[in-house]
């Protein structure tokens, strides 16, 4: 990358970010938290009685498995291992077997466990102080510790010791899901612990929660950094406050208990139109199976909950704020994006996916966006968000949003939904982007998709004619075969058989999708060059080809 293109992405990439963006990264480089030894009056008697889903990830012999990945935690370095990627560290520090379904079977060794942390990882060093494993790990520290009958006193200090570290070191640098997991750890500390300091605890989290609930949660109900996987994790979160309200019965958190239930309605009803019918989640933006709970966990704690949400049937649903539809026949899912890249001043997991969309027959998923097996600064990182990693059009070999670095946009595309019909013809949905308007000459990608019972039309139009390829991931377990120049034929695992057609020849090529973190799996995708600015490709469902 040349040094004007450096300047280019640094410059539009920070021309978005608030002030208190720069304010606080240039406050905590330069002040670090005070932690001094803490004394717990108590703690409230409550039981927490919510349910536990995780995978079990502690074992014995310190061994511990993250992201697909093994290993063993003998030495007070391993907690900082500087071989390890910074996610898997993060997730040593979050002690989710504390909240997972076999956790009842391993009280001695998460005491263990626990023990080792406190006495290998002094206060403000290394990974797990820093804000967000801090927050994960608290809560997960008090719902266990809320089911013991008698806690020891070194537990509770520890617990108000790490929460005051927290609340010196908010991330408002990052905003955003970081900043709502904060707030909910000092809501979960300050309802469970007594005295003064708790009360601050539980007060600070609660002002954060009401700022950050109005503004990460929009109106149709998704969560605004526009990731099916982290919108997984804020409702599950919401749930979790709730669940905190009813069983703790604090008063500051009953106060606050419709206006949650409120929004948790509407949040529930978007995640119903973003999952495929086999139960899972479409991969627009980050996402990956297996971080967050999963949709069907949601659902069963909501109803738990006695929280109301719509399994609508519609065949046309259109979250116009959020950006993204969904159509539904009885034989096919389709799952459309015309949404921007999410919060200009967070866009961190933004993907270059504008238009994309992906398919799934019945059960079986058809086409995929690429997913996300990992984050950090790599180019395989840096692949998996560019746009030909997704199911869209590519202009001029370069991306529709330029994605760099592991987490950052700086140009990035604008979305316009043109068109959402329904009626007894079928759906039209029609949307278009400006991303690729900063190129000479400038080029708007409209695209169009005319879906009915048997036949599904995408046109791409691009307003001049210039080099662009239409870029389709195929899932692993669909068998492709090439039946002509524009003709693949995709059969599918139950035995049936769609026959995607294309204006243009197509190139079938070896790809990866990647479902879950550390998980990488050989696939085809399809590749259509065009110069003409006008693309056409069919997904039918017929017997035969004439």
């Amino acid at each position: 990358m040349s040094l004007i293109n450096k300047f280019s992405n640094f410059y539009y990439t920070i021309k978005y970010l608030r002030y208190e963006q720069f304010y606080f990264r240039a406050l905590y480089k330069l002040k670090k938290p005070k932690v001094t030894y803490h004394t717990v009056e108590s703690c409230n008697n409550w039981h927490w009685g919510g349910l536990s889903l995780m995978k079990q990830c502690i074992f014995a012999n310190n061994k511990v498995l993250f992201l697909n990945e093994e290993a063993v935690i003998a030495e007070k370095a391993d907690w900082n291992n500087p071989l390890r990627e910074k996610l898997w560290l993060y997730n040593l520090h979050y002690f989710d077997d504390l909240s997972s379904n076999t956790y009842k079977e391993r009280e001695e060794l998460h005491y263990a466990f626990i023990n080792k942390w406190i006495s290998e990882n002094p206060p403000c060093l290394g990974n797990g102080w820093e804000p967000y494993p801090l927050s994960l790990r608290l809560v997960n520290w008090v719902k266990w510790f809320s089911k013991k009958d008698n806690v020891e006193q070194k537990y509770l200090n520890s617990i108000a010791q790490q929460a005051s570290a927290l609340s010196q070191q908010l991330e408002y640098h990052i905003l955003g899901n970081h900043l709502f997991a904060n707030a909910k750890a000092l809501t979960f500390v300050g309802t469970y612990l007594q005295g003064q300091e708790a009360d601050h605890f539980l007060d600070l989290g609660l002002k954060v929660l009401d700022k950050e609930l109005k503004e990460q949660f929009l109106v149709d109900g998704a969560h605004f950094e526009l990731s099916p996987m982290y919108h997984e994790i804020l409702l599950w979160d919401l749930l979790e406050l709730i669940d905190l309200a009813n069983v703790s019965q604090n008063s500051k958190l009953i106060m606050r208990l419709e206006s949650w239930s409120s929004l948790a309605e509407v949040a529930l009803d978007w995640l119903v139109s973003m999952i495929h019918p086999d139960g899972e989640i479409s991969f627009f933006n980050d996402a990956a199976i297996g971080i967050a709970p999963a949709p069907k966990d949601i659902f069963n704690y909501a109803n738990k909950l006695g929280i109301n949400y719509s399994s609508s049937g519609k065949t046309l649903i259109t979250n116009s704020t959020s950006g993204y539809s969904r159509v539904k026949y009885d034989n096919y899912t389709l799952i459309f994006d015309h949404a921007n890249v999410g919060p200009d001043y967070l866009p961190g997991h933004a993907h270059a996916d504008s238009l994309s969309f992906e398919f799934s027959v019945g059960l079986q998923r058809v086409f995929v966006n690429s997913g996300t097996s990992l984050y950090g600064v790599s180019r395989e990182r840096l692949r998996q968000r560019e746009t030909a990693a997704h199911n869209t059009v590519v202009v001029s070999d370069v991306s529709s949003s330029e994605v760099w670095s592991g987490f950052r946009v700086a140009r990035r595309a604008y979305t316009k939904l043109l068109k959402s019909d329904c009626d007894f013809s079928g759906v039209t949905l029609s949307a278009c982007h400006d991303g690729y308007e900063r190129l000479k000459p400038k080029v708007t990608h409209t695209r169009t998709i005319n879906a009915s019972e048997t036949i599904c039309i995408v046109t791409d139009e691009l307003s001049h004619k210039t080099p662009a390829e239409f870029n389709l991931h195929i899932h692993p377990n669909v068998e492709v075969i090439q039946e002509g120049k524009k003709i693949i034929k995709l059969q599918l695992t139950n035995g049936e058989s769609l026959f995607f057609t294309s204006s243009h020849d197509v190139v079938l090529e070896e790809s990866t999708w990647h479902p879950e973190f550390g998980k990488t799996i050989a696939n085809k995708k399809i590749r259509i060059p065009f110069v003409d600015g006008h693309l056409i490709t069919k997904i039918e469902f017929r017997k035969e080809i004439h």
